[in-house]
């Protein structure tokens, strides 16, 4: 196994893909990866940079550290929502690709049959699968929908770099096995994101004031009094209602009791 070493993931899934029948899959395989290369090239991300590794309806990629963050992250909000319009302008409804995707950072190895090892990398794969993120592309108009880890947003997306606008990316948190995980949605929050909201500190409801006036313990209802006993309420009683029963009010001395 080679030592861990810092990189950057992109990870990209499609959406619906085992609904489709294997024609379709195919179709979808093949223009993800067309979509895949795009961003790679435009980017400035060549063969020597990155590995990929398939996952049947998506694809990993490992890209070196030394590659440019703020430029991926730009053609990933950018050219590849373009590039998905051009292909799905030209496709059948049932062949239509969306695209989940997540822009994370970590420490990774590759062991011995080229396997990819690392908790970074793990939590990235949790991000992908997120409820939030599949919310986000459901409920959103663009063809893809972009996560970034709090490592990502922390470094990169709240510098405000050029096409990596700081305030189109809103917190999530995302539930998973070994814990919360704390991400970035770019565009709107979905109803249903899991948006971690500040907690509000609630002004305590005002204690009731149960001292009498000074001028006695007199009480008015609104309504007719029967059934209280004598001395136990002093004063007229008016309520909107009946009462039925004692009622006892304390008052001030002089109060007439």
């Amino acid at each position: 196994m080679t030592h861990p070493l810092n990189r950057t993931l992109l990870l990209l899934d499609i959406e619906k893909f085992s609904d489709r029948d294997d024609v379709e899959q195919t179709y979808l395989r093949r223009m993800l990866y067309d979509v895949v290369e795009r961003v790679l090239q435009s980017a400035g991300i060549d063969q020597t940079l990155h590995l990929r590794a398939d996952r049947g309806d998506g694809v990993l990629v490992m890209i070196d550290a030394n590659a440019s963050l703020p430029l991926l992250l730009r053609v990933v909000l950018t050219e590849a929502p373009a590039r998905l319009r051009e292909v799905n302008r030209m496709a059948s409804r049932t062949a239509q690709i969306r695209l989940r995707a997540v822009v994370a950072t970590g420490f990774v190895s590759v062991d011995a049959i080229d396997g990819w090892v690392g908790t970074d990398l793990n939590q990235a794969c949790r991000l992908l699968d997120a409820d939030a993120l599949r919310a986000a592309l459901r409920e959103g108009s663009s063809d893809i929908a972009l996560c970034v880890s709090e490592s990502v947003h922390a470094g990169i997306v709240r510098h405000d770099h050029q096409g990596v606008p700081a305030d189109s990316f809103h917190p999530v948190t995302v539930e998973s096995k070994n814990g919360p995980l704390k991400a970035w949605l770019h565009g709107r929050p979905p109803a249903a994101a899991g948006a971690a909201a500040p907690a509000q500190d609630l002004a305590p409801a005002p204690a009731q004031d149960r001292t009498s006036p000074a001028g006695g313990g007199s009480v008015e209802f609104h309504g007719t009094n029967s059934g209280v006993v004598t001395g136990q309420i002093s004063g007229p009683m008016i309520q909107g209602g009946v009462i039925n029963g004692g009622v006892t009010f304390h008052g001030a001395k002089g109060d007439g009791r």
